[in-house]
């Protein structure tokens, strides 16, 4: 496949990754009905240093599974086992479960993410990421466009009069002579890559996390998805977003539907040192 940017993407690698994702989707259900007891448990300690979950373990042994019985070439870079080398020119960056949390204590919203890319975020070239409780679907190939449930999205170029967002850091908005402060409508969802994609589709008008937290299996699939939408990402300094694909790089992240509210959250953090 050539996109209007002229770069070739290899059917077959799209295609497994949507077919990964959709094997993981119905393995958690089956999952939660019968097993809903162990999805909680902790069963070691993943390639980034955090204790993995049982149903962390199941959701990436079934994308590991199907690239080593696959005919393409695909590498992998999960949070449980770092980055497997299967000489290919692609890289699944994958979260198996994203809001691993919320899923093991029953908060319907998590998700399932996977960014095909090379070397570091600004080569993603397609992205997925499925809402597990609801079976939404976001997508976006690179220069084609982002889609939710198969439906093309655009971001809202004005946020909505009445804002919503969704942060981690409550120190950015106490402040009434902030324009944004904590009497406007925010959320904490814990699930980054939904997030963010609720800001592609107008859910959400703004997502910060201010820290140095987020690690590229978090975002890869999203961020695509924001900009093919026609978002805008960038750090807590306002810099253009890109980290290598590994475990070790950390970012920030502000994400939202227009520049200007980029600039208004970058000026308040600065105000705040």
């Amino acid at each position: 496949m050539v996109n209007v940017l002229g770069f070739i993407m290899n059917e077959e690698i799209k295609i497994a990754a949507i077919n990964i994702v959709n094997k993981i989707y119905r393995k958690i259900k089956k999952i939660q009905l019968s097993e809903y007891h162990k999805l909680g448990v902790n069963i070691g300690i993943g390639a980034d240093g955090t204790p993995t979950k049982y149903i962390d373990k199941v959701a990436e042994d079934i994308a590991i599974n199907y690239i080593k019985k696959s005919n393409t070439k695909i590498n992998i870079l999960s949070e449980e086992s770092g980055f497997l080398d299967f000489d290919g020119d692609y890289t699944f960056v994958i979260d198996p479960i994203d809001g691993t949390r919320n899923a093991v204590r029953g908060i319907p919203l998590y998700s399932i993410s996977i960014g095909v890319g090379t070397h570091s975020l600004k080569d993603i070239v397609f992205g997925i990421v499925k809402n597990v409780p609801t079976g939404d679907v976001y997508t976006a190939e690179k220069g084609n466009g982002a889609f939710y449930n198969k439906r093309r999205i655009n971001t809202p170029n004005v946020p909505d009069k009445e804002l919503v967002f969704s942060f981690n850091n409550l120190n950015i908005f106490r402040n009434n002579n902030f324009e944004f402060n904590i009497n406007d409508k925010f959320r904490s969802l814990g699930c980054a890559s939904i997030e963010m994609c609720m800001v592609a589709i107008g859910a959400l008008d703004f997502y910060v996390v201010s820290d140095e937290y987020l690690r590229v299996t978090d975002i890869a699939a999203a961020s695509l998805i924001v900009k093919e939408a026609g978002g805008f990402i960038t750090n807590i300094q306002g810099n253009k977003l890109d980290i290598n694909l590994n475990l070790d790089d950390r970012t920030s992240i502000i994400t939202a539907c227009n520049k200007y509210l980029i600039n208004k959250i970058v000026n308040r953090c600065k105000d705040l040192k």
